[in-house]
């Protein structure tokens, strides 16, 4: 890992709020991602499992947790289970985990090698009436393939018919929306880590210059601050490319009078920053780019203020919606006329706004998180409207990252560039 030790208070925390919402006599297990095969004898790089990590700080592959806090023997009411190493492995992996290091990072104190997991697991499960396994039900994902969590539970079913299993997901939906200090600290790391990227593009941009010129500079300015890289595959759209909402072949060559739309974000530490702006090439706006990204810049900040304690997801959405509309009006993309007679299934700003406003973010990009549940404080969302017009070549999106706070929210992109004069004039200083 390149990024600095994490007090490991926050690991010991969120593992005694997860616990105490078991029933009694249970047993939870989770389980690492799984390494995934890239070609021949190479992996892709290894991401973590973010529930695993929640819980552990442990950022290793081939690892178990398994908490069980009514255990009769005290010594394995926490154990962390972890590959052990060898003088093979250190020569063409690289270091491991001792056991003290895997203490310090996860404040657990029993840690055993991974070989010995059946056999103590078969010791206490027994005694156990419940057994918690951890799925992904982000409604986001896809299920196609089966990860490591769902197989060794095939395993555990057929071994332990009997036991009753239940789902750790619904308590680490609650747990992880709502954000500790320290975790809110790591957030505004990769911010901040995302802030100085997109001044050094800002600074970098002119005619002539390619997208994945571009990337390079800003995966430059994430790895020199100890980023483990992009929170997501970075977006550098210039031109038409803008209103492609995922492009990421990032292979044009950026051309005198467009705007770049950049959508990227620094990870820290398995925590996300996700930035979107959008730059005149030349570093200047024309008058018509620059209405249309004072009124997407309006909205934001509009939409912004909904970011309180209570708000409704659903509710919001519209809301911010309306305000939409409103500018679209404005720029006479929308007609007053048409909008009073629109079909409210099918609101007419859609056609130029197609995307939501807002999720959660945190572990993951776009968090874990119920839709149907108040904002809270502690929650961090997304705020990223636009205004696509594929007719005139131009596509425009600017995002910041909102903490709520008890009576009101903060910005934690307060600090980067977002007016389209600082824009102008650090690209012109």
């Amino acid at each position: 890992m390149k990024y600095l030790p994490i007090n490991n208070e926050l690991f010991t925390k969120n593992r005694n709020n997860f616990v105490s919402r078991l029933k009694p006599n249970s047993i939870a297990l989770f389980h690492s991602n799984d390494e995934f095969n890239r070609s021949g004898d190479q992996n892709y790089i290894f991401k973590q499992n973010p529930d695993f990590f929640y819980l552990s700080g442990i950022d290793q592959e081939q690892s178990i947790l398994l908490l069980y806090p009514d255990c009769p023997n005290p010594l394995y009411k926490e154990v962390l289970f972890l590959r052990q190493t060898s003088e093979h492995i250190a020569i063409w992996e690289g270091h491991k985990y001792t056991k003290d290091e895997a203490f310090a990072a996860s404040g657990i104190k029993t840690v055993l090698w991974l070989d010995s997991f059946d056999s103590v697991l078969h010791g206490i499960i027994n005694y156990a009436e419940n057994v918690y396994i951890n799925t992904n039900e982000n409604d986001r994902y896809v299920y196609e393939m089966p990860t490591r969590d769902v197989r060794k539970f095939e395993q555990l079913r057929i071994k332990y018919p009997l036991h009753n299993f239940l789902r750790s997901a619904p308590i680490l939906r609650d747990l992880r929306v709502v954000k500790s200090d320290i975790e809110v600290e790591l957030t505004k790391k990769a911010c901040a880590i995302t802030n100085d990227a997109f001044r050094r593009v800002l600074k970098f941009v002119k005619p002539g210059v390619a997208e994945y010129e571009i990337e390079a500079e800003i995966i430059h300015e994430f790895i020199r601050q100890r980023a483990s890289g992009h929170a997501y595959n970075p977006i550098i759209a210039s031109g038409p490319n803008a209103n492609v909402l995922h492009y990421i072949d990032n292979n044009q060559v950026c051309k005198d009078g467009d705007v770049i739309l950049f959508d990227f974000g620094a990870e820290y530490a398995n925590y996300n920053a996700d930035m979107s702006r959008s730059i005149p090439v030349n570093g200047r706006f024309t008058p018509r780019q620059r209405d249309v990204y004072n009124a997407v810049l309006r909205v934001m900040r509009e939409a912004t203020k909904l970011l309180v304690e209570g708000t409704i997801w659903n509710e919001y959405h519209d809301e911010v919606g309306k305000i939409m509309t409103s500018e679209l009006i404005g720029l006479g993309l929308l007609d007053s006329t048409d909008v009073k007679n629109q079909d409210p299934a099918t609101p007419l700003y859609k056609k130029y706004f197609m995307h939501g406003t807002s999720h959660h973010l945190g572990l993951d990009v776009h968090d874990y998180a119920s839709r149907y549940k108040a904002f809270e404080v502690g929650n961090i969302l997304t705020c990223e409207p636009g205004i696509y017009i594929p007719a005139e070549g131009l596509g425009i999106r600017i995002e910041n990252n909102i903490l709520i706070t008890k009576g009101g929210n903060i910005d934690l992109m307060a600090e980067i560039p977002i007016e389209a004069d600082h824009i102008e004039e650090i690209m012109n200083s």
